[in-house]
């Protein structure tokens, strides 16, 4: 069979496992807001992984030696910055204490733990690092007198 002939079947084959990378609409929108918020020239941002359930998400970042998670909610059409904290994330009850409905807090737990997992383990401990629990105001902003 010529290379013409099996190209498409090549391209075909790779399609699926490359669109599973993909990023949806959300997940650009929400990498977007951390991005305009906290990358900066001498300290790039990353964000990965970023799981949505319904109007509620929860993003990993990574910044320098800083890691954390940022709990996302949909207003509309755009996308806001809730809290940013770290292991307490991954507790059900905090995500009901912000109130996401249990469904959604168990589907974005389940998913972030398989989107996790694909990270190494080094960074899966830089993640969960952030201290405590930082609640942002209704443009994203942290409360006067925190450092980040």
């Amino acid at each position: 069979m010529h290379l013409s002939k099996r190209l498409p079947l090549l391209l075909l084959a790779l399609a699926g496992p490359l669109s599973a990378w993909a990023a949806t609409p959300d997940e650009d929108a929400i990498r977007a807001v951390l991005m305009a918020e906290f990358d900066k020239p001498d300290a790039r941002l990353a964000v990965q992984p970023v799981v949505v359930a319904g109007q509620h998400a929860i993003a990993g970042w990574f910044q320098g030696s800083r890691g954390g998670r940022a709990l996302m909610r949909r207003h509309g059409s755009a996308w806001q910055i809730v809290l940013c904290s770290g292991h307490g994330l991954k507790n059900p009850q905090a995500l009901r204490d912000a109130g996401i409905p249990s469904g959604a807090a168990a589907r974005l737990l389940e998913d972030l733990a398989r989107a996790e997992a694909a990270l190494s383990p080094a960074r899966r401990q830089q993640v969960s690092s952030f201290d405590g629990t930082v609640r942002m105001d209704a443009h994203g902003q942290h409360p006067p007198g925190h450092k980040p």
